[in-house]
């Protein structure tokens, strides 16, 4: 820790894919840095390091308190985002644009490669001893995959989408029955495909409702077990509904989108473009509809790709708004209390009463890396756990009550 805090402007992006609730984690830092005394000026950065790069932000610290307030209950990201995945050439750029503006505190909300920028930044930053610039990264994916965190803020938002968007779907499903395929986000976890476990409720028909099969990266998909899995549903209910992860992979480990479908577009990081395009869930239809039959004809297979509707539909989680609001608030009071870098984590505490507290880790602790789904959220090729009920369900908040005769 530095004997004296630095004095000077504060700077905010917002990085990656937006959320219900990144706003919350806007504003947080906003309201925390208005009571930090040594900050002149609050700066947010349009789309991202991007922005701060080509001089492209706006002076947050001027905004009246009714706009933010509802900055704060509006999804997506005000300030705009970015895909952005800067190199060590492209941080000393963030530097230098940090100088020019008199930048000592800088906060990034976004994943694992947002909190890799910050790790960067500060490194060439204070080179040497130097105590140019103080980072800190305030965590948001719907992906539910950084390591460290018990759950991210976006996740409990997009978890309670997924489980009220596959109740209704199911119950579309027993009107004009056959088998229905859900594509959800999730490329390398299976955290938001698995919430949509929640739609099916408790009670002893349970099991008949769906979804009844579930898909996700951390169990690999073998085509001739998934025909029959669903085969086996639909004889029995005379229906099938699926949620299966965008990110699936085979034994081999690779996506399952790949193996079936050619000509994939691949993003700014070299990623398969997964989120958004259809391909995945057609596939997986026609596979349905070649192989099984009913009297000789295929049955009735409808495909839907959730996109990018289920990161950002506007009914935020009461705990999620709360903990990502809170998250930029304790950033904020990492830099007060001196530390130089650093990543929020939620951790939730021991009781059978649902909490959670924030803890200070180390930016290499979380840059870059990913987490999965653990073994036992898992039960068998094509369902969770009741250890990943009991651990879902209380982030999503109270869920809508649906009937029929």
């Amino acid at each position: 820790m530095a004997l004296a805090l630095p004095k000077g402007n504060a700077i905010i992006g917002q990085s990656g894919g937006p959320t219900a609730v990144i706003n919350e984690s806007l504003v947080g830092a906003v309201e925390a840095l208005r009571e930090f005394k040594l900050v002149k000026k609050i700066y947010g950065m349009r789309h991202g390091v991007n922005g701060l790069v080509k001089g492209s932000i706006v002076d947050l610290g001027k905004l009246p308190a009714a706009r933010l307030a509802r900055v704060a209950k509006s999804p997506a990201a005000a300030l705009g985002s970015s895909r952005d995945k800067p190199d060590p050439e492209y941080c000393a750029r963030i530097v230098e644009a940090c100088t020019k503006h008199s930048i000592r505190y800088l906060f990034y909300i976004g994943g694992n490669d947002s909190s890799d920028t910050c790790r960067i930044v500060n490194e060439i930053a204070n080179a040497g001893g130097k105590d140019e610039l103080r980072c800190f990264h305030i965590p948001k994916t719907v992906d539910n995959d950084l390591v460290e965190n018990d759950h991210t803020p976006g996740f409990p938002s997009a978890a309670r989408f997924i489980a009220t968007a596959f109740m209704a779907d199911s119950l579309d499903n027993a009107s004009l029955p056959g088998v229905k395929i859900n594509v959800v986000m999730g490329r390398h976890a299976g955290f938001l495909t698995a919430a949509s476990a929640l739609a099916r409720g408790e009670g002893k028909n349970a099991t008949d409702r769906g979804p009844h099969l579930i898909y996700v990266p951390e169990v690999p998909l073998n085509s001739k077990r998934f025909l029959a899995e669903v085969e086996a549903v639909y004889s029995r209910l005379g229906r099938c509904q699926v949620a299966v992860s965008e990110g699936v992979q085979d034994e081999q480990g690779r996506p399952i989108a790949t193996t079936l479908v050619e000509g994939l577009d691949t993003d700014a990081h070299g990623n398969v473009q997964l989120s958004g395009v259809g391909a995945l869930g057609d596939a997986l239809a026609d596979l349905v509809k070649k192989h099984i039959l009913v009297n000789g004809k295929p049955v009735r297979v409808r495909a839907d790709t959730f996109g990018y509707l289920q990161r950002c539909w506007p009914d935020a989680s009461p705990i999620d708004a709360k903990e990502a609001r809170a998250a930029a608030k304790f950033a904020v009071g990492l830099a007060k209390k001196g530390e130089r870098s650093g990543s929020v984590a939620i951790e939730r505490k021991p009781g059978k009463a649902y909490s959670a507290g924030f803890k200070r880790v180390e930016l290499s602790a979380v840059a870059g890396k990913t987490r999965h789904m653990p073994a036992n959220f898992l039960d068998g090729t094509s369902n969770v756990s009741r250890a990943f009920l009991d651990y879902v369900r209380p982030l999503v908040g109270r869920l809508p009550v649906m009937e029929t005769i």
